[in-house]
C-alpha cells in the first residue's frame, strides 16, 4: 500500500513539475489557472494541451504551451526558425476568425522556458484520436484512448473542414498549407477545428479573380518543425515548387483517406529521399489502384479519387465538396443546422425545433449531449423560445444517466423553473415540466426538488390554464412522498383545497378530491380530522363524481391503518353528513349502494367501540358492589342509602339490559380488562363512586310498613280510578321538592323522576303510559325501550311508551280525593318492594324468543300515536318501514283494539288490571 502511494505522489509530484517548468514565468499564468496535461496538437504534435480557467471569469479555457527544451539538441539558428514559425502559426490563427477555425481566447506569450496562447476548450487533435499519442501524458487517458468516431461525426467533420477551406480560399485568399490530422483539433463538443498555420501562404494579387501564390523550395536540411508533412503534401510542391487553393484540396483527400484507414496517409515518405518518394507517388497516383480506396465509403469514393488526381485542374474546390451528396445525412444537416442558429429568426428556429425530437434518436448520445445539448441550452437565454427547446432539453435528459443530467442538464433548467414571463409561455412551460415530472423526480436532487420544482407545481395550482390544473392534480401524488411535511401542510393542501372550491371546473373539483384521498396517508390523523374532513362539509356542488370523491376520502380516512376516525366525530360529524349525502337525487344504485356500506360499516364500528366501553363500566360496577357486599360495614349503609340508577336498572331490566345480551348468556360472554378503560373512563368512574359515597352519607328515608294487598284492595281500586280519571293534572304536577341524589352517568333511565316528560333515546319524548301519547318530534332513528322480554338491546329495539312510575305517589290511610303529590314520593322508596319489568308489562303466551321480540298488535300494552317521523325531522319509513326489524302491522290499529281504547289511552284488559293489582299490592 505504501509503495502504491509513493508512485502516486512521484506521478502526481512528476506531473506538477512539468506544468510549473513549462509554464512557470510565463504571462498567461497571470490571468489563468493552468490545469492538467489533456491532449497534443500542431505540427508534429509539438504543443501540449492543458484545460485550464480564467481567474476573473472562471471560463474553461484550454492552453496550448510549447516546451523550448524539444529544440535543445538543435542548433541557435534552427532554434530560431522553430520558434519563428511557430510563432506565426499562432499569430496568424490568432488573426482569422471563423467557426471552422480553432478560437483564440488569448494570444501568444513567450517567456524564457516556452510559448503558450490560449483557446476555446479542446478535448484532443484528430491524431490524437486515429491513434497517433506522441507528447500525450503518461499514462493515456482512457477518454482519448477509447474514443470512436461514428459516421455522422465523420461526415459532419469533413464537411467542417471542407466549409473551413472554403472560407480560406474564398474568403481570405489563403492557402493553409499543411492541412493535416495534427492540425485539425477537435472542440470539448466535438466540433472539428484547423489551426496550424505555420506554412500558410497568402495569396499576392488578393484583390485579383484568380489569387497567386508563391511556394518555398523544399529544404530537406531544415529540421521538420520547419517544414510541413510530407505525407499531406500534394505533389506540385515538391516537384515543381507550386501551390494554389487545389493543393489543399489535395491535402483533403489525404486526410479523408487516413480518417477511414485509421490515420493512415495514401504513401509513406521517404523523408531522406523525399524527391525519389514523390516521383514513385506521382506514378502510383496516375494509374491508382481501386483497392487502395477499398475502406472509403462507396458514396464518397470518387470524390476522394478525383481530389487525389495529379492534375490539380481536376480535384473539387472547397465549396463544391460541401455540397456532396456524401454530406447530405439527416445527423450532418442537423448538425450544420445548429451550427448556423444564429443567422435564424425566431420562426425559422420554432419550425426546426419542432422538428427536432424525430432526429435525436438516431444521433449517437455523445454527440446529442456534446453537441447538441449546449446548442439547445445556449437558447434558454430567449424565452420566446424555451417552450419549443425545452421538449428536446426534457428528451435528452431521458437518455442521460443522473450524473450526467446534474452536471450538464439540470444548471440551465434551474432558471427555467422559475420563469414566469411572458404568460404565454410560462404556461406552456408549466405544462411541459408537468409531463415530465417522473423524469425530473427521479433525477433531480431531494433539495432541487424543494426549491425548484415544488414551487414551480404551487404555481401550476394556481394558474388559469384548467388543463394545467388537471394535470398537476394527477401528478402530485406520484411524489407526495418527497414533500416535507411542513411543506405539505402550509403549502400544497391549501392550495389544493383552494383550487377545489373556487373552481369552476368539474374536472378539476374531482382531481382535488381524489388527489387528496392519494395523498393522505402522508398526513397526520389529526390533520386529516381537523382540516381535510372539515373541508370537504365545504363543497358547495352536489354532482355524482364529486359526491363519490368525498365517499372515498371519508372511506380512506376511516380505513387506513394509521388514520382512522374517532367514534365521536362518527357520530356528530361523519355519519350525519354521509347520510345527508347518500340521499342525494343525483346518485344511481350503484353510488348510493356504496354510501350505505360505507355508512354501515361505520355504525358497526362506532357500536362495537361504544359497546365494549359500556360492557368494561359494567363489569366494574359489578366489581365494585361486589366488594361493597363484601364488606359488612359498608353493606348496611347502602341498604340504609336509596339504591344507584345503575341498580334500579338491573333490578327491573336485569342484568341483559346492561350487556344487551340475552339471560343466561352474558355469564358466557367475556369479561373485558379493566385496565383497558382509557383515561377519560377512569376519571368518569372516580366520579361515580364519589357520587355513590355522597349517596350512602345521607340521611336515609324512614321505612314505611307495607300492609296486606287483602286489606287494601278497596283503596287500591280507588286510588287507580283516581289516577285515570286526573292524568292531565297529575303531568302538569311538579313533585315536591326533596333532595335527589344525581343520575349515574352512562345509565339509559334517570334513577328519580324528571320534572319534564321522559325522553328517550336521541332526544325523543315518550309517552309516560297514562296520558295521551306522544309521537317522536325530534330527528333519529327512532330506537325507544322495549317494555319486557328478552333480547332487549339484540338488535334495533322497537319503539314503545314506558309508563312513567316515578311520576305516581302514594299516601297510605288517605280516601279517594284530589292526589297530594308529596304523599306519592313515598310510592317507590327503599321501603317498597322492588317491582320487575315481568310484572309491569304483559305476559307473553310462549317463551319462544322471537314472539317476545316482536309481539303482536293484540299484546302490545300501548299503541305509538302520531306519524313516524324520520331523519333530520322530515317523514320517512328510513327508521320503521325501511328497517327490517319493524313490521308494518305493529304500528296499525284494529279497529277492536282501538275500540278498546279509553280516554285517558289506557287499554282495559286483564292484564293491564293484573299488572296494576301486583303493581299496588
Amino acid at each position: 500500500m505504501e509503495s502504491m502511494l509513493n508512485k502516486l505522489k512521484s506521478t502526481v509530484t512528476k506531473v506538477t513539475a512539468d506544468v510549473t517548468s513549462a509554464v512557470m514565468g510565463n504571462p498567461v499564468t497571470r490571468e489563468f489557472e493552468v490545469g492538467r496535461h489533456i491532449a497534443s496538437g500542431g505540427p508534429g504534435l509539438c504543443w501540449r494541451i492543458y484545460n485550464g480557467t480564467k481567474k476573473s471569469t472562471k471560463q474553461e479555457v484550454a492552453v496550448f504551451v510549447f516546451d523550448k527544451k524539444v529544440v535543445d539538441k538543435y542548433q541557435k539558428f534552427e532554434k530560431d526558425q522553430i520558434i519563428e514559425s511557430l510563432k506565426k502559426g499562432v499569430q496568424q490563427l490568432t488573426r482569422l476568425r471563423h467557426p471552422r477555425l480553432l478560437t483564440v481566447q488569448h494570444p501568444l506569450e513567450e517567456s524564457r522556458d516556452c510559448l503558450a496562447f490560449c483557446t476555446e476548450p479542446v478535448f484532443a487533435s484528430l491524431s490524437n484520436v486515429m491513434g497517433h499519442w506522441d507528447n500525450l501524458p503518461s499514462p493515456m487517458p482512457n477518454d482519448i484512448k477509447e474514443y470512436k468516431l461514428y459516421d455522422v461525426e465523420t461526415k459532419y467533420g469533413l464537411l467542417q473542414i471542407s466549409e473551413g477551406l472554403s472560407f480560406l480560399h474564398s474568403g481570405v485568399k489563403m492557402v493553409h498549407g499543411n492541412l493535416c490530422l495534427e492540425n485539425i483539433i477537435l472542440n470539448k463538443s466535438g466540433a472539428w477545428k484547423i489551426m496550424g498555420f505555420d506554412f500558410s501562404i497568402s495569396s499576392t494579387n488578393p484583390s485579383d479573380a484568380e489569387p497567386k501564390y508563391t511556394c518555398k523550395e523544399w529544404e530537406p536540411n531544415l529540421p521538420p518543425l520547419c517544414l510541413p508533412n510530407p505525407e499531406y503534401l500534394a505533389p506540385e510542391y515538391i516537384l515543381s515548387v507550386s501551390c494554389d487553393s487545389a493543393s489543399d484540396m489535395y491535402s483533403l483527400g489525404v486526410v479523408m483517406h487516413a480518417v477511414f484507414n485509421e490515420g493512415k496517409p495514401v504513401f509513406q515518405v521517404n523523408k531522406h529521399d523525399i524527391f525519389k518518394s514523390f516521383s514513385r507517388q506521382l506514378d502510383q497516383l496516375s494509374t491508382m489502384s481501386p483497392a487502395l480506396l477499398n475502406k472509403i465509403p462507396e458514396e464518397v469514393r470518387e470524390h476522394v479519387k478525383m481530389l487525389l488526381s495529379v492534375t490539380p485542374n481536376v480535384r473539387p474546390d472547397a465549396d463544391q465538396m460541401t455540397k456532396i451528396p456524401f454530406f447530405d445525412d439527416v445527423g450532418a444537416v442537423t448538425l450544420q443546422y445548429f451550427d448556423s442558429l444564429f443567422q435564424r429568426d425566431n420562426l425559422q428556429k420554432s419550425q426546426f425545433y419542432k422538428g427536432l425530437p424525430k432526429v435525436l434518436p438516431k444521433l449517437p448520445k455523445r454527440v446529442v449531449v456534446y453537441r447538441i445539448l449546449p446548442a439547445l441550452t445556449s437558447e434558454f437565454i430567449n424565452p420566446d423560445m424555451v417552450p419549443f427547446v425545452l421538449p428536446n432539453v426534457l428528451l435528452i435528459a431521458e437518455e442521460c444517466t443522473k450524473d450526467e443530467y446534474i452536471r450538464l442538464i439540470l444548471p440551465d433548467l434551474t432558471p427555467v423553473f422559475k420563469q414566469q414571463e411572458p404568460v404565454q409561455a410560462s404556461n406552456m412551460i408549466l405544462l411541459i415540466f408537468l409531463q415530465k415530472m417522473d423524469l425530473l423526480l427521479t433525477k433531480t436532487p431531494a433539495e432541487d426538488i424543494k426549491n425548484s420544482v415544488l414551487p414551480m407545481v404551487y404555481r401550476a395550482l394556481e394558474a388559469p390554464s384548467v388543463q394545467i390544473q388537471e394535470l398537476c392534480l394527477n401528478i402530485i401524488p406520484t411524489f407526495a412522498n418527497l414533500i416535507d411535511y411542513p411543506s405539505m401542510k402550509n403549502s400544497l393542501i391549501p392550495r389544493i383545497k383552494s383550487a377545489c372550491l373556487q373552481t369552476s371546473s368539474l374536472a378539476v373539483r374531482v382531481n382535488s378530491l381524489v388527489c387528496l384521498g392519494k395523498i393522505l396517508e402522508y398526513l397526520d390523523k389529526w390533520y386529516v380530522i381537523d382540516e381535510i374532513l372539515p373541508f370537504l362539509q365545504q363543497i358547495p356542488s352536489r354532482e355524482p363524481a364529486v359526491l363519490m370523491g368525498i365517499l372515498g376520502i371519508y372511506k380512506c380516512t376511516f380505513s387506513h391503518k394509521k388514520l382512522g376516525i374517532p367514534k365521536e366525530n362518527l357520530a356528530t360529524k361523519s355519519l350525519p353528513h354521509l347520510v345527508s349525502l347518500s340521499i342525494d337525487n343525483n346518485l344511481n344504485l350503484n353510488q348510493f349502494n356504496s354510501f350505505m356500506m360505507v355508512i354501515r360499516d361505520m355504525l358497526s364500528r362506532m357500536e362495537a367501540e361504544h359497546k365494549t366501553k359500556l360492557e368494561q363500566l359494567h363489569v366494574m360496577q359489578e366489581q365494585q358492589r361486589s366488594m361493597n357486599i363484601s364488606n359488612p360495614g359498608s353493606q348496611s349503609e347502602e341498604t340504609k342509602s336509596p339504591p344507584s340508577s345503575g341498580t334500579q336498572i338491573d333490578d327491573i331490566f336485569g342484568s341483559s339490559g346492561v350487556n344487551g345480551k340475552e339471560n343466561g348468556s352474558a355469564a358466557a360472554a367475556p369479561q373485558p380488562n379493566r385496565m383497558s378503560l382509557t383515561l377519560e373512563e377512569k376519571q368518569r368512574l372516580a366520579k361515580e363512586q364519589e357520587q355513590a359515597a355522597k349517596l350512602r352519607n345521607q340521611q336515609p328515608l324512614a321505612p314505611q310498613t307495607v300492609r296486606p294487598a287483602s286489606a287494601n284492595n278497596s283503596k287500591t281500586k280507588d286510588l287507580t280510578s283516581s289516577l285515570l280519571n286526573n292524568m292531565t293534572s297529575l303531568n302538569s304536577l311538579s313533585l315536591a321538592n326533596q333532595a335527589r341524589p344525581a343520575p349515574v352517568q352512562g345509565t339509559t333511565i334517570a334513577a328519580f323522576p324528571a320534572p319534564g316528560p321522559m325522553m328517550g333515546p336521541m332526544g325523543a319524548p315518550v309517552s309516560n303510559g297514562f296520558n295521551q301519547p306522544m309521537g317522536f318530534q325530534t330527528g333519529g332513528m327512532g330506537m325507544g325501550i322495549r317494555p319486557a322480554g328478552p333480547g332487549l338491546y339484540g338488535g334495533m329495539a322497537t319503539t314503545t311508551s314506558t309508563p312513567n312510575f316515578g311520576a305516581l305517589t302514594q299516601n297510605q290511610g288517605q280516601t279517594n280525593k284530589a292526589p297530594d303529590l308529596s304523599a306519592l314520593d313515598s310510592l317507590f322508596t327503599p321501603s317498597q318492594p322492588k317491582v320487575t319489568l315481568n310484572q309491569m308489562g304483559p305476559k307473553p303466551t310462549t317463551n319462544t324468543p322471537w314472539l317476545n321480540q316482536f309481539s303482536s298488535p293484540q299484546n302490545t300494552q300501548t299503541a305509538m300515536q302520531g306519524a313516524p317521523v324520520g331523519m333530520g325531522g322530515v317523514p320517512s319509513g328510513f327508521g320503521m318501514q325501511a328497517n327490517p326489524f319493524f313490521s308494518p302491522q305493529n304500528f296499525s290499529q284494529p279497529a277492536a283494539a282501538a275500540a278498546s281504547l279509553n280516554q285517558s289511552g289506557i287499554k282495559q284488559s286483564a292484564s293491564v288490571n293484573n299488572d296494576l293489582k301486583d303493581l299496588f299490592g
